[in-house]
């Protein structure tokens, strides 16, 4: 049996890659590509559940919601994790339901008034974009049995006005500026000595005059003030220093000190304040999700505008980086840390110490690395999530 796909698209950039198309656990290859009509489905669909047995290795579950939608219309907003998760039970396995198009060679991005269906294929999930629904069709759409013939129609969209595949407002300041700095890039960073006017507390239009080596290749530079200390929690080892983004400044004549003005200030800038080179690489809005093809195991070291916890759609950095095969768009799991307590029932051993096993919280995305620290972002939450907590690679 056979289904056809249902759409042919022009101009597009991988979908999700989409939730997973590198990851390490996924060991099946897309859907072939399908002819253009389909047979009629005698069965009802088969549901995948995880309570059924386990596939052979080279298949890999997909565990699809109970209550998923049979049909979806995306609407201005959406992202694609959140779509993928009103279908999964994880959602980075999306790239295994999405029905590819022959026709084009990267027909993944997702438009506000796209139709999406689930449909079963030799009993395994997979979703069709914009199916042409008519009468005779709708009530076996509804049934979970969408069975039509189908003709590919060209139709073009505008990338940027595609839908994202995470919330990237909340990330894009972390993306496009400096966060961490090593203690050798602090101390050897430029730094600002003093202002035409004397003044200790500056802003835009202020000229001030700077210390230190500049590439004199560059007229633009960074402003910023080293924050807390980031200290990892078992070895206390200093990873870095969070740079805290002050304004921009552009260099008016090289010399030493050298003269600049400040062309931009997000918050006051202060005499002492560095400097770093512009970052001057665009911003990418798209994030292939998928979990780590190696174990890792981390602590949460530090909260971004939070004192005591986050939630989904807030930011955390954890002691993992670069140098641990670390790479943006993994997914890591993160865990409450069980407490310990003493057993005094125990007729044996009454009095020793049990440590109660973590909880897992949630899951976060890395969406930028250095060499021992890490930005992720929660995407999913149930519980609070807080300093020391664990982060791991997803069982």
């Amino acid at each position: 049996m056979k289904i056809p796909v249902s759409t042919v698209r022009a101009t597009i950039v991988p979908f999700f890659a989409l939730l997973g198309l590198l990851s390490g656990l996924i060991g099946c290859s897309s859907p072939e590509p399908r002819p253009d009509v389909a047979e009629p489905v005698n069965s009802g669909p088969v549901i995948v559940t995880e309570a059924e047995a386990t596939p052979p290795p080279e298949k890999r579950k997909i565990r699809v919601k109970q209550n998923h939608p049979v049909q979806y219309t995306v609407k201005k907003g959406d992202t694609l994790w959140d779509i993928a998760s009103l279908f999964l039970k994880d959602p980075w396995y999306w790239p295994e339901i999405w029905q590819r198009n022959p026709q084009v060679e990267n027909p993944h991005l997702i438009f506000p008034g796209d139709i999406l269906t689930l449909i079963y294929v030799d009993g395994q999930p997979q979703i069709v974009v914009n199916p042409k629904i008519t009468s005779t069709t709708k009530a076996a759409t509804e049934t979970g049995l969408p069975i039509r013939k189908l003709s590919p129609s060209i139709y073009r969209n505008d990338i940027a006005a595609s839908i994202p595949s995470i919330p990237s407002d909340a990330i894009r300041q972390f993306t496009t500026r400096p966060r961490v700095v090593t203690k050798e890039e602090l101390e050897s960073a430029p730094y600002i000595l003093g202002s035409d006017d004397e003044h200790l507390v500056l802003g835009q239009g202020n000229r001030v005059f700077i210390r230190g080596e500049l590439d004199k290749e560059r007229v633009r530079f960074t402003v910023f003030r080293p924050g807390k200390k980031l200290i990892d929690p078992d070895s206390d080892e200093l990873l870095g220093y969070e740079a805290i983004y002050a304004g921009e400044v552009h260099i008016k004549k090289y010399g030493d000190p050298a003269i600049g003005e400040l062309t931009f200030t997000e918050r006051e800038v202060l005499i002492g304040d560095r400097l770093l080179p512009t970052d001057k690489s665009s911003y990418n809005s798209l994030y292939f999700p998928k979990v780590p093809d190696r174990k890792l195991n981390g602590q949460v070291i530090s909260l971004f505008d939070a004192l005591f916890g986050i939630a989904k759609f807030q930011i955390a950095v954890i002691n993992l980086g670069t140098k641990d095969g670390l790479e943006a768009g993994n997914l890591l799991a993160t865990y409450t840390k069980g407490d310990t307590v003493r057993d005094h029932y125990d007729p044996v051993n009454s009095g020793d110490e049990v440590k109660l096993p973590d909880e897992r919280s949630g899951l976060m995305m890395i969406f930028r690395t250095f060499d021992k620290v890490s930005y992720g972002l929660m995407m999913e939450s149930t519980n609070v999530i807080h300093v020391r907590d664990v982060v791991a690679t997803p069982q």
